[in-house]
């Protein structure tokens, strides 16, 4: 609308078409229906067909999705519909697991205020009434009403303002109050600084006003940051599976031309091999990827929701949570609670003295009752808190001057005990303001200063404290003072950030304090709760760091402090930049760039709606324990999708070698294409146990990474090793099998069962800890490795093997396949044994 918010109040209202006594009813419905409901653009919760078909772009699906088509393309019906299968179920695990998530997110939304004190009047000529509405029905031009505690519900311009403070770290980061005036002038920190302008996101700490609406929805400050935040980027588990995905695309779609080409130029076969090499792509894929992945993540995030009130809203955080080595956190609301307690009183001398203490706790008590205050300030409140009642009745009031933002100290007036006639003043306040009222000389003044100035170096508060005695009837004058001593205060800690930052520290995650505040508060608090601070950077020394220089930096800075929006979202960028896997915890609409720009960004319910809306996680309550929960079972989850894939494609790759060696050296296919398929079927199913596998303890002491150059060694390694054991078995076939005519159902016989008996005892071998030291009763994998090596065993003597092409193969092979799976388990540790030792256990 016209007019803005930074002219005269005058010029305010004419551009919004508005007056003193607020809108009539016709003015507020007519713009309602042009600006819209007062809501920001956060993104409403896609429906579930929507989140399906998001599903189908996952880059595991695509290589299924892939296979499926040139399975139809070669009339390989039965493998297409298998893939599809897959497919449909992956998508719909996923997309019900999100739109759960989203449903659970709205419930919590649900708790938050969501009404505003409006002055409406029902005609032009009618008095105006106050009366509550829902805050989405707010228009510009509205005039409301503001008390202690309200949420500001838009960006308003003050009209009237009586002792007006504003928690305003949403915005800015700043933990104290930010003092707000209908008749203050604007200064130099720019229009967030501005005393005549409250903004959505906002809070208000003390005082009353009347204010008018100037912007709602996507035109307020809040949903100007969610438009300046863009989309976020890729983050590490997106990041790994794509490239992972692009590796196993390429080799499924070489399979098939390699297979068709090497069997035409050396055994002269054609098309007839397409089946076959088709089969042999499938089983190269791990098909039951999606599945696993959005059943691990779905399970924990489920859990999550349950036991420990975390929304996933994303299913991929869960793992990206748990790959997490690096957290952002601000100090305020997360580190400390978002209010002081007293932490010293000292004499003139710095030493400890109570009655500095109780002369500050009485000059609290009286100004509130005297001044007829709403309710004390945090500094009184933490001053009343320490005290003993006798403090507080040790004295009787006379009158008070309350603390005034101009003079930055408040005065009472008392009678002195045991003196009558006689008055005492007390005066608390701002170091300099008190020691400019007391007489001092030069010195004694620049010493107290001294010792004010190393409190506040300490990280603490400081409120200087003197009295006069008077003749009963005086004026109260602020002059001549004796000093008296110091109140030091400190942020109160969060009760569980001691216990939950050592157990994050346990787990190999380092946090970071990302604050507005002063760097001296943020060290204070961190020493407070324990947590080593290697350094410590500064705005002013941020801005002059290149991209390059702050990312060096970044690795070695445990406090950022004076933290903008822009500080903050180059703080987490230089994280990732140098390899992090970075979390970002806020609560306020600045932390919404920084939120985004993580791997994984994290809100408490409470937090502002835009941030939100926009968070990965959900927290019911602003809690690092809940986090810690979090974390345990992002790495729980990525854990087991990290070992399936181990022991998944190191498998197929070993029998695709094999396989291919075997069709070249063979004047007959080694296998059947429906062979290879049900052999695939029963792999994939006994697979579906690793999403209800506890992982090893040792899994969830460092961050589960998935990194595609390291699992890419593991499945050659591993997977040249398989070869080598299922190429073996043609020796054990040739000396076993001596049935004329009947070689080519034998061989396929015994290597079917062959090859699932060594799949099993790969999955038993590496899902146990390291190097098979797991120490664990049998679980879900080792079930499932049994019932792979029975049918593998049971299957060609049956009627469904005999439907299969199979027969019952002669005793001796037996003994002969079991000294192969002896060596190859000997194998398998051996090399999984190596493997830890470079890996660092």
């Amino acid at each position: 609308m016209g007019g803005g918010s930074d002219g005269s109040l005058l010029e305010v209202l004419r551009g919004l078409g508005a007056g003193p006594r607020g809108l009539t009813e016709a003015q507020a419905e007519e713009r309602s229906a042009r600006f819209g409901a007062n809501v920001v653009p956060a993104g409403r919760d896609p429906s579930w067909p929507r989140l399906f078909a998001r599903s189908l772009r996952d880059p595991f699906t695509a290589v299924l999705l892939c296979l499926g088509l040139v399975s139809a393309a070669v009339l390989a019906w039965g493998t297409a519909a298998v893939i599809l299968l897959l497919v449909a179920v992956s998508c719909v695990l996923r997309a019900s697991g999100e739109h759960r998530a989203g449903r659970s997110t709205a419930g919590l939304r649900r708790l938050v205020a969501t009404t505003a004190t409006v002055q409406r009047r029902a005609g032009e000529d009618s008095a105006p009434v106050t009366r509550e509405i829902p805050v989405a029905d707010l228009v510009p031009g509205d005039v409301v009403r503001l008390g202690p505690g309200d949420l500001v519900p838009a960006d308003v311009r003050l009209l009237r303002s009586t002792g007006l403070t504003v928690h305003q770290a949403a915005l800015t980061g700043e933990s104290a109050p930010v003092e707000k005036s209908a008749d203050g002038e604007p200064g130099e920190g720019g229009v967030l600084q501005d005393p005549r302008l409250c903004f959505q996101g906002s809070s208000v700490a003390s005082g009353s006003a009347t204010a008018v609406v100037v912007a709602t929805g996507g035109d307020t400050r809040s949903g100007a940051a969610h438009r300046r935040a863009g989309k976020p980027p890729a983050t590490a588990f997106e990041r790994s599976v794509r490239g992972v995905s692009w590796v196993l695309i390429r080799f499924a779609l070489l399979t098939p031309p390699l297979v068709l080409m090497a069997n035409a130029a050396l055994r002269g076969r054609g098309l007839e091999t397409l089946p076959f090499a088709v089969a042999v792509a499938v089983g190269l894929t791990p098909e039951m990827l999606p599945v696993l992945v959005t059943t691990c993540l779905a399970r924990g995030a489920a859990l999550l929701a349950r036991t420990h009130g975390v929304i996933v809203r994303r299913l991929p955080a869960l793992h990206d949570i748990g790959a997490m080595d690096v957290l952002c956190v601000d100090k305020t609301g997360t580190l400390t609670q978002d209010r002081p307690v007293v932490h010293r009183a000292l004499d003139a001398d710095g030493h400890d003295d109570p009655e500095v203490l109780r002369r500050a706790a009485a000059a609290a008590w009286w100004s509130l009752q005297l001044a007829e205050l709403p309710a004390p300030d945090a500094l009184d409140e933490a001053l009343l808190a320490a005290a003993d009642e006798d403090a507080l009745t040790a004295y009787d009031g006379v009158t008070a001057l309350p603390f005034d933002p101009a003079r930055r100290l408040a005065t009472v007036v008392v009678r002195t005990p045991g003196r009558p006639g006689t008055h005492t003043l007390i005066t608390k306040g701002a170091v300099e303001a008190v020691l400019a009222r007391c007489a001092l000389s030069g010195d004694e003044r620049s010493r107290l200063r001294g010792l004010a100035d190393a409190q506040a170096a300490d990280g603490l508060r400081v409120l200087a404290v003197a009295t006069a005695e008077r003749p009963a009837g005086d004026r109260p004058r602020e002059r001549g003072l004796t000093f008296r001593g110091l109140v030091t205060l400190r942020d109160d800690l969060a009760p569980t950030a001691a216990e939950a930052l050592a157990g994050l520290a346990a787990r190999g995650v380092t946090v970071k304090v990302l604050t507005g505040d002063h760097p001296g508060t943020a060290v204070r608090a961190c020493r407070d709760l324990g947590v080593p601070v290697a350094g410590v950077l500064g705005a002013d020394r941020l801005d002059t760091l290149t991209d390059a220089e702050l990312t060096e930096l970044a690795r070695r800075t445990t406090v950022f402090a004076r933290c903008t929006p822009e500080h903050k979202t180059r703080v987490v960028r230089a994280l990732r930049s140098a390899g992090h896997t970075v979390g970002f915890l806020g609560d306020g609409v600045n932390d919404l760039p920084a939120l985004r720009s993580a791997d994984v960004g994290v809100a408490p319910h409470d937090a502002a709606g835009v941030t939100r809306e926009s968070a990965d996680l959900v927290l019911a309550e602003k809690d690092l324990t809940a986090i810690g929960h979090a974390v345990a079972a992002g790495r729980h989850a990525g854990g087991n999708i990290a070992t399936y894939l181990r022991i998944t494609l190191s498998s197929n790759l070993g029998n695709v070698i094999a396989m291919l060696s075997a069709g070249l050296l063979l004047p007959f296919l080694p296998m059947l294409p429906a062979q290879v398929l049900v052999q695939n079927l029963c792999f994939d199913a006994a697979q579906l146990a690793f999403a209800h596998d506890r992982p090893a303890p040792s899994a969830l002491r460092r961050p589960s990474v998935l990194d595609p150059r390291r699992l890419l060694r593991f499945i050659v390694g591993f997977g040249a090793l398989n070869a080598v054991a299922d190429l073996a078995t043609f020796g054990v076939l040739a000396l076993a099998l001596r049935g004329p005519g009947d070689d080519e159902t034998l061989f396929h016989s015994g290597w079917f069962t062959e090859n699932l008996l060594t799949q099993a005892v790969v999955m038993v071998l590496l899902s146990l800890g390291p190097a098979g030291r797991g120490g664990r009763r049998p679980g879900p994998v080792t079930w499932a490795a049994a019932a792979l090596a029975a049918t593998g065993l049971l299957l060609p003597m049956s009627p469904p093997g005999a439907a299969l092409g199979m027969s019952a193969l002669p005793g001796v092979y037996y003994g002969l396949l079991a000294a192969v799976l002896a060596l190859y388990a000997l194998g398998l540790l051996a090399a999984r044994r190596r493997t830890d030792d470079r890996s660092g256990g």
